[in-house]
């Protein structure tokens, strides 16, 4: 079985907690290590396996990721749980195949002027150093894969508008640069769900059968509507992040990501089971919540519960069990 394989079955929906990442870039406080290792214990025992943990970023300018080799160790330990981390330099990358990571995210933007102030360095460039971590992940004969994450995908709060014709461009040149797969990241919440399933529709033509992600932002209130899209488009991996933490510096009012809790049960709505319990999931939200008591969390299943039949109390699926559907896919 290849390595993108192990993680992402053609067979199955992934739903991803990017919480431990996206979801604290921005937070005025952050969980403690121990705090951390509790939310993906609470987290991981619902069902969720795909956890992005973090960025490789200096410990001095970015100290909520400090430990991020702690956490991909904390859940590289599970059965069957996955992490994933952002590189976003040379140096990042190298400490990245230095440690048991899963899932190496590279990011490129959809425009130039996004990619100059988010990494200060051109979308050429970009791509290149997709290139020179694919090569330094074989070079090092390490089974990660590298998931290039196209971000402003659907339009950018910088440039503006973004061609499709464009992001397909991008996650050509990242796939021939060696990249496993790629994502495409609605990092300001422009999209609305007519243009998600288009551009998911054609990401998954392009892609020939590898992964494509899709990652969705809250922004305007059109997160899960976009979601419900792009699962009808033939998505099968989606980001979401526990209580919709996140958010974007480029995106003034952001609300963060999509809510993982009100995701799960979306897909269950759509007869898509997750392998995730939804009161337990709810129940985790008690760590983050106690640890950053000044962010704010969202969440309509977290405010209203679940429906009162058996349908919601049922104990976890295996994501093995998911039915066969139509499938395909940070910001990233």
């Amino acid at each position: 079985m290849s390595a993108v394989s192990r993680l992402y079955p053609q067979d199955k929906i992934v739903l991803r907690e990017v919480g431990l990442r996206d979801g604290l870039q921005l937070v005025k406080s952050f969980p403690s290590t121990q705090a951390k290792r509790q939310w993906i214990d609470r987290e991981y025992a619902a069902g969720v396996r795909h956890f992005e943990v973090g960025s490789f970023l200096p410990a001095a300018r970015f100290p909520q990721f400090s430990d991020i080799g702690e956490m991909i160790d904390s859940v590289s330990g599970r059965e069957a749980a996955f992490s994933a981390a952002l590189a976003l330099n040379e140096r990042g990358a190298k400490d990245a195949l230095s440690s048991n990571v899963d899932e190496i995210i590279c990011v490129v933007s959809a425009t130039e002027e996004h990619s100059q102030a988010n990494m200060r360095r051109s979308r050429r460039e970009a791509i290149e150093l997709v290139r020179t971590v694919c090569r330094l992940r074989d070079e090092a004969g390490r089974r990660a894969i590298v998931n290039v994450g196209i971000s402003m995908a659907f339009g950018c709060s910088i440039a503006g508008d973004v061609e499709a014709s464009e992001v397909l461009r991008l996650a050509d040149a990242a796939l021939e640069a060696g990249a496993d797969m790629f994502g495409l990241a609605d990092t300001v919440g422009f999209a609305g769900p007519d243009q998600v399933a288009s551009l998911t529709r054609q990401a998954g033509s392009l892609a020939s059968g590898r992964p494509v992600s899709i990652h969705l932002h809250d922004t305007r209130g059109l997160g899960l509507a976009n979601a419900a899209a792009a699962l009808d488009a033939g998505a099968r991996i989606l980001d979401a992040s526990l209580g919709g933490l996140g958010g974007c510096p480029f995106a003034p009012g952001a609300t963060g990501n999509i809510v993982m809790e009100d995701l799960v049960f979306l897909c269950e709505t759509k007869g898509i089971a997750t392998g995730i319990d939804l009161d337990a999931l709810v129940g985790a939200r008690e760590i983050a919540e106690s640890s950053m008591p000044g962010e704010a969390f969202f969440g309509g299943i977290a405010r209203a519960g679940a429906p009162l039949n058996s349908r919601w109390k049922s104990s976890p699926k295996l994501i093995a069990d998911a039915p066969s559907k139509p499938r395909i896919q940070i910001e990233t």
